[in-house]
């Protein structure tokens, strides 16, 4: 059904829909061989709180943004190449029900959907296009991915010392390696995750141990920066500004992805849990507390419909 829609009016027209919903800030998605598989409202669960995020699944990209009129107009857009991602199932958690995650080398995070049927939707197309993308292109799964951060509201101390309360003066910080919440004190190295950037990012000390018993001494001093209190003060600042402040990230409409947000690996030494996000969203939006999911009504374009969500 892709191959048909490929070509089609239709798929040309939705795809320019969403172009011109996101504005002159969103960027081109049309390409050469590029279908609008399905779309829909999916809560994603980012670094301090759920939000409602419009999701357009592509059979090559997974794109979302924040919702200014809804069906009218969206903004912060984003773009997650499929051809890195898997999908994970989540347990229900209380009101956090019907969710999964997305996880990729650069980006990872939780999302719930309004039932279990649009669950598993949306799981179905998005592992469809993924296993089309890896069969076409005879490339392997990537191996390594973003860790899903724990969001702010999760931890009340610091979760590798389990003793520094957090304050508007002790103030949080993500390990980009496995994700957890911690104090300055328990995260004050840096080391470069290479298939997340070629800059060194913010990691806890159990992971910085890990990781620099992992390089070759001949490397290290490549891959290694100096710790937080020995480090220049304005570094480390932009650092924090760039990685850990609720700052918008976006990506290439051809695949790739902005260096910005959680960083971590497929193995992560804390094991994320359903309520996990990211750290890429603004404050500026609609919370969304536990049980209040909106009902989404996803539309799927690969069973013959030619209807248009967006108008």
């Amino acid at each position: 059904m892709v191959d048909r829609l490929v070509h089609s009016e239709a798929n040309h027209r939705r795809i320019a829909i969403v172009e011109q919903c996101f504005g002159s800030n969103g960027q081109s998605l049309t390409k050469t061989g590029r279908v609008l598989v399905g779309e829909g409202v999916l809560t994603k669960m980012c670094r301090k709180k759920a939000k409602p995020r419009q999701f357009f699944l592509f059979n090559d990209i997974l794109v979302y943004g924040n919702i200014v009129i809804d069906k009218r107009k969206y903004n912060k857009q984003h773009i997650v190449p499929l051809e890195d991602v898997k999908i994970q199932s989540l347990e229900n958690d209380g009101p956090w029900k019907n969710g999964w995650q997305v996880i990729s080398p650069k980006k990872s995070f939780a999302v719930y959907a309004a039932s279990p049927t649009e669950k598993s939707e949306w799981m179905a197309h998005i592992n469809k296009c993924i296993a089309d993308l890896l069969a076409n292109s005879n490339k392997r799964p990537a191996t390594e991915h973003a860790a899903v951060w724990v969001p702010d509201s999760e931890a009340q101390t610091c979760m590798h010392c389990l003793k520094v309360k957090f304050t508007p003066i002790q103030r949080r910080h993500h390990c980009r390696k496995c994700g957890a919440v911690v104090c300055g004190g328990c995260s004050n190295k840096k080391f470069i995750l290479s298939y997340q950037s070629d800059k060194p990012v913010r990691v806890c000390i159990t992971c910085y141990e890990v990781l620099s018993n992992s390089v070759p001494d001949k490397d290290k001093s490549s891959m290694i920066r100096p710790d937080y209190e020995s480090a220049s003060a304005s570094v480390w600042n932009s650092d924090e500004q760039l990685n850990d402040d609720d700052t918008a990230s976006g990506g290439s409409a051809d695949g790739g992805v902005s260096a910005r947000g959680g960083m971590g690996t497929s193995d992560p030494i804390i094991t994320p849990q359903p309520r996990y996000g990211s750290s890429d969203e603004e404050e500026d939006d609609i919370e969304l507390p536990p049980g209040s999911l909106p009902e989404s009504h996803p539309q799927f374009y690969d069973f013959g419909t030619t209807e248009v969500l967006i108008s």
